[in-house]
């Protein structure tokens, strides 16, 4: 399978989450971390549930991924998630170095992006060596996102 064919299936994988958390009542985020080829954890946004702010889905697979892997360094790893990360989740996959992330939707209010210095295409927020891939499926990721809202408003 060629990389673009793999980062189509992991980001699905990601959509599924999305949907997981939407049935929940939670914004529907949704990721997961894979690492030579497998997926090593999954999350999804958990914030009504747990009552927490930062239970972002990127915080809940971090955690998941560092258990399953033994470690806190996810360099090897890429995360596969819906919305683009905001400064917090960032600031997590600085510290594990995670490798590389393909997110969907970009955050126009709250990602990453838009906050730390342009460096060589790379966002000061992340970790230097982490590569970043944006926009895959992102129609589909931002469509999953105002849905959801469109019907809390209606609501």
């Amino acid at each position: 399978m060629e990389e673009a064919d793999k980062d189509l299936h992991f980001m699905k994988l990601a959509l599924k989450e999305a949907a997981l958390a939407a049935r929940a009542g939670e914004v529907p985020v949704g990721c997961v971390i894979v690492c030579e080829g497998q997926v090593i954890a999954r999350g999804h946004n958990l914030v009504e549930r747990l009552h927490d702010f930062t239970a972002h889905a990127e915080m809940q697979a971090f955690t998941a991924a560092s258990d399953f892997l033994g470690g806190k360094s996810l360099d090897q790893c890429t995360l596969y998630v819906t919305l683009e990360p905001c400064v917090m989740c960032a600031g997590a996959a600085y510290n594990t170095r995670v490798g590389r992330i393909v997110y969907g939707a970009a955050d126009e209010k709250r990602g990453f992006t838009r906050f730390g210095e342009h460096r060589d295409n790379r966002q000061g927020l992340l970790h230097p060596k982490t590569e970043v891939t944006a926009g895959l499926l992102q129609e589909e990721c931002a469509s999953v996102l105002t849905e959801f809202f469109r019907k809390r408003r209606d609501a």
